[in-house]
């Protein structure tokens, strides 16, 4: 694969909706951070149907563009998929997130294309944790979401979500 089409597959990759959550037993919302990607800096909001609070990952990545899909897709989209990041430019982007040495997570990332481009060109892209493959994500139409996760025992004081 070319130098330019791993640049084009990476600008429109999104990772929007990500969790971390560490593994709890409770039903409140201590211990997890649920992220939405693209959501404008410092701002956050109580989705409606699920009462996760959600924050705009600015503070997590500084690469990358927020995008905003139409609003005629609102009523069509759980509300975390509304905001979306894409990287029209680098080779690899990351989501550093500070996490506590030792301790066992959850680690949740969806994703949807959205068509924000106009292109009509679903991705595919490679998403790590850290150095090590995670998964791969490859959309087969337009508009689908998928989400991946695993749970994961942390090395280090944060980890690199990395794609």
């Amino acid at each position: 694969m070319s130098h330019a089409h791993k640049q084009f597959l990476f600008a429109v990759a999104l990772l929007v909706g990500f969790a971390l959550a560490a593994l709890v037993h409770s039903q409140n919302q201590s211990g997890f951070i649920s992220i939405d990607c693209g959501l404008p800096n410092n701002s956050g909001y109580t989705e409606t149907t699920t009462g996760i609070n959600y924050i705009s990952d600015s503070t997590f990545i500084d690469t990358g563009e927020s995008k905003y899909l139409s609003a005629n897709h609102d009523l069509n989209y759980y509300q975390p998929y509304w905001y979306v990041r894409s990287f029209p430019q680098g080779v690899r982007n990351c989501y550093k997130i500070n996490v506590t040495y030792g301790t066992k997570y959850l680690i949740r990332a969806g994703f949807q294309y959205g068509n924000y481009d106009g292109e009509n060109k679903p991705p595919g892209f490679k998403l790590h944790l850290g150095a090590n493959l995670w998964d791969k994500v490859n959309f087969s139409t337009e508009f689908k979401q998928t989400t991946r996760e695993l749970i994961h025992v942390t090395l280090q004081d944060y980890i690199h979500i990395v794609w």
